[in-house]
């Protein structure tokens, strides 16, 4: 009995022992693992050069070292996308209030003001709890992303390296939340001066979700569908630097599709509805412009040469549309304006937007002369022709003019503009554009991008519209349409004559 039980211990032991070496085997491989080693200082000179390049650091492959700045945000691209994410939402507030607040009638124009501001809290509420997440999420499917970070859970101080090396991922986080506020802000244009504050506000919510969050994941999230340059296996292999499909696509389609389900405003056609205020209107331009540098240069990621393209072409297509467009009016009018000046301003922002970061300065003063002819047929004779009362040419301006963006855009993107064009970009990821760009494809990728963006915008627009008409109704009653939003929504007067 003895020799049994010390047999039984004696196995009990080895199975024990053999437990427990199976427990610690992976740890002993994890300790095997040899750490990188100690960075020497031609390394960390090394790791200073890639913050330059915006590059990575540590090392790559078989050569590796222990980084003194892996994981941290440098602080010149850091300050620089801080300051390029304030001029964005400096495009909103107050440069699309006092842009569009400018165009509309006097009793209308601080409705425009609050639609603006109730767009910009009730969109930053969405995206701190899961817009973030549904656009930049990585891991999801390739039309939405994960709920990883769900109320900004893990979004710190650190970057996420999928996107940029050098900024905080609550920095980038920020900045793309001041596209997700102006992208709906721009449909206010078409149905200004006679729409619901209620209506709007629940119609930009389902939006946001139904149209904003997809099509920015499958355009900018690193696994989407069409996002060409960071998503290798992508299906549609289209590039989007600033927003052509994201912003000015979606937007101006759905503002065309919801002015026409709303109806023209009492008295459209009968009675003069001129602007009230240009030089608001002119004002409000000229911080659009100065905030696009934010839009456009920041979207470079960081403070380097493609953020100084991107600034140079945009200057050069902003100007160019502004110039032709009021070039065009003194050909087929006689006269050019100050709206002439505006429209083709902000037409030349829009066009150049999705190409800022991939053309050459001479293909964006072709873009320029584009952006000044073809919105500008587009605000005239196509809106004349058609009938549709689209109050500030929202349409003609950001979907004509995005569309056009989109399209010339893989006509004129180029690689020795952008590196993340060629065989192996700057991150060292073949995406496979390369070949498409050589032989000259882009603009069918363009276009795939093109129908989705539009097929996406429309549909769920109509959708949309019909669920808020159904619900609170789109229209206020037509006393309060005639008497002004300002009064009739608000309770306010943007003007107090005699009072």
């Amino acid at each position: 009995m003895i020799k049994w039980k010390k047999m039984a211990f004696a196995g009990f032991a080895a199975a024990c022992a053999v437990a427990v070496m199976a427990w610690m085997a992976p740890l002993q491989a994890e300790e095997a693992a040899p750490a990188p080693a100690e960075a020497t200082i031609e390394q960390r000179v090394g790791d200073l050069e890639q913050y330059f390049q915006n590059l990575g650091v540590g090392g790559s492959g078989d050569t590796t070292w222990a980084s003194k700045i892996a994981g941290v945000p440098g602080p010149g691209h850091n300050a620089f996308l801080m300051v390029s994410a304030a001029l964005v939402l400096f495009m909103t507030l107050p440069g699309l209030a006092l842009f569009y607040g400018g165009l509309v009638r006097s009793k209308n124009v601080l409705s425009v003001a609050a639609q603006c501001f109730g767009i910009a809290g009730m969109v930053t509420i969405l995206w701190a709890i899961c817009g973030y997440t549904l656009v930049f999420g990585e891991g999801g499917s390739p039309f939405i992303g994960t709920m990883k970070h769900l109320f900004l859970d893990g979004v710190g101080g650190a970057p996420d390296t999928n996107y940029c090396y050098w900024v905080s991922e609550s920095v980038f986080s920020m900045f793309q939340l001041m596209f997700a506020i102006i992208t709906p802000a721009l449909i206010v244009g078409a149905i200004a001066e006679r729409m619901k504050f209620s209506a709007i506000m629940l119609f930009v919510a389902l939006w946001m979700f139904v149209v904003y969050f997809p099509l920015a994941h499958m355009v900018w999230g690193v696994d989407g569908l069409m996002n060409g340059v960071w998503n290798g296996g992508a299906a549609i292999k289209s590039i989007d630097f600033a927003g052509g499909t994201v912003v000015h696509m979606s937007s101006g389609w759905s503002a065309l599709v919801l002015c026409l389900i709303l109806g023209p405003r009492m008295g459209y056609g009968k009675e003069p509805m001129p602007p009230h205020s240009m030089v608001l209107c002119s004002i409000g331009t000229g911080m659009l412009w100065v905030g696009w540098y934010g839009f456009n240069a920041g979207s470079a990621l960081a403070a380097d040469g493609l953020a100084a393209q991107a600034f140079t072409t945009t200057t050069i297509a902003a100007a160019t549309g502004s110039f032709v467009w009021a070039l065009m009016e003194a050909f087929t009018r006689g006269k050019a304006s100050i709206l002439g000046f505006c429209s083709g301003a902000v037409a030349g922002l829009v066009v150049i937007t999705p190409a800022a970061g991939f053309v050459s300065v001479k293909s964006s003063l072709i873009i320029g002369i584009l952006a000044g002819v073809v919105p500008f047929f587009a605000c005239t004779v196509l809106k004349k022709a058609l009938k549709y009362d689209d109050a500030l040419d929202t349409f003609g301006v950001h979907a004509v003019g995005g569309t056009l963006g989109a399209l010339v855009t893989g006509f004129f993107a180029s690689g020795s503009v952008n590196a993340n064009l060629t065989e192996m970009n700057a991150y060292a990821k073949d995406n496979g554009l390369a070949a498409i760009v050589a032989n000259g494809t882009l603009w069918v990728e363009q276009l795939k991008a093109i129908g989705i963006t539009l097929v996406l915008s429309i549909v769920a627009t109509v959708v949309i519209a019909y669920i808020v008409k159904a619900v609170v109704g789109l229209r206020p009653n037509p006393e309060v349409e005639s008497e002004g939003l300002d009064i009739g929504e608000h309770g306010e007067e943007g003007y107090l004559y005699g009072k």
